[in-house]
């Protein structure tokens, strides 16, 4: 009895102290992580380190490693994600989802990220990127909205640009007001400002350029409001890269070694206009047309053709064909009022004539002999 009322009494000494040997020491615990509920100021952590720095922000949320870690005083900020808005200290507004979306920003407001190193490397305000390193090499760019893998990744000091789509923009450093949508959109665009790329990679140095399609994929453009609308202004055409533009600059300014057109115009009276109908892949209801063919018109004058991107004859330039029958027409015309003043002095001259002759006819008239009756005896 004795050894069992003593093994009573020692036993729950023995007990504490296994746990005493047992227990980790402080150094070997290391930070004690955040408990997952509310702190002060109403801010909430869960995560090691998560908004450990915390002393009058309000309305923090972080969840991960590190998440707000260095937050002070910045307020109404969201991090979830291992690092996301490590580095934030009075920024105030922000959200980053995502591991290190947002890490280096500091004080910038009202940015958004979504996505693995999305805006990693911003400091700026008014951010959107969505995407896996979308804007992740901005640093002082504001109001650049990116959507997808990699857009905007390269954008440092850009503003105001617009991506959306796989890499889009994916190169531009320091351009600013671009817009790009589809994958790869604008890619090749570098420093180049107010650009519009919509399926179409662009052309570095590019600026006020827009470009939608790529040549080779789209081989058709269909366009509502304009079939049937009557506008005012000039003629538009295209050229064989798929350039818009006005036809037919008639403005001095952009005009060298002006000149009459004089004879030039007369290779048009050789053209030999013809009716025709397109082939059926180009018009099934097989309008009737009038028209001219390229390849003729060319042995007459190759200045009144227009060529595709490899060179080959396309097209009739109308434009100049209407041009040089204006001087034809002219010609004619000036032609026409010579004749007429000849025929005018013609007419005047032959009044003359006619008068002086009805002068002679009666000074003849006056000149004869009365005339005589005979009497007849018989």
């Amino acid at each position: 009895m004795r050894s069992l009322i003593k093994f009573k009494t020692t036993a729950p000494l023995f007990i504490p102290l296994m746990l005493v040997c047992f227990a980790p020491s402080p150094t070997a615990q290391g930070q004690t992580p955040t408990p997952d509920m509310a702190v002060l100021g109403f801010n909430t952590a869960d995560g090691l380190n998560a908004l450990t720095s915390v002393t009058s922000g309000i309305y923090n949320s972080a969840f991960g490693f590190s998440a707000l870690k260095a937050d002070t005083t910045g307020s109404y900020n969201t991090a979830v994600g291992g690092q996301a808005l490590k580095f934030l200290t009075t920024g105030v507004q922000n959200t980053a989802v995502g591991v290190n979306a947002l890490a280096f920003d500091t004080t910038a407001i009202k940015n958004t990220a979504v996505g693995q190193g999305a805006l990693e490397n911003n400091n700026a305000n008014f951010n959107v990127a969505t995407g896996y390193r979308a804007l992740n090499h901005n640093t002082t760019g504001i109001g650049n909205t990116a959507t997808g893998f990699q857009a905007l990744d390269g954008n440092t000091i850009g503003f105001g640009n617009t991506a959306c789509g796989f890499a889009a923009l994916g190169l531009n450093a320091t351009g600013h007001g671009n817009n790009a949508l589809g994958s790869e959109a604008g890619i090749n665009l570098t420093t180049g400002n107010d650009n519009i790329d919509i399926a179409n990679k662009g052309v570095a140095g590019d600026s006020n350029t827009i470009r939608i399609g790529t040549a080779g994929f789209q081989t058709k453009t269909f366009l509502a409001g304009i079939f049937g609308t009557v506008v005012t202004g000039s003629q538009v055409g295209v050229t064989p890269t798929g350039q818009l533009g006005v036809l037919a600059t008639s403005s001095e300014r952009f005009k060298d070694a002006i000149k009459p057109m004089d004879k030039a115009s007369e290779a048009i009276l050789a053209l030999k206009p013809v009716t025709f109908h397109y082939k059926k892949e180009l018009d099934p209801d097989g309008i009737p047309q009038f028209g001219l063919v390229a390849e003729e018109v060319e042995k007459v004058d190759p200045d009144l053709v227009a060529r595709d991107a490899k060179g080959k004859v396309y097209t009739v330039r109308y434009e100049a064909v209407n041009a040089m029958l204006l001087n034809e027409f002219l010609k004619e015309h000036r032609m026409v009022q010579q004749q007429e003043k000849e025929i005018d002095a013609l007419k005047a001259e032959l009044k003359e004539q006619r008068a002086l002759i009805q002068k002679v006819n009666d000074k003849v008239e006056l000149g004869k002999p009365a005339p005589q009756t005979v009497l007849n005896s018989q």
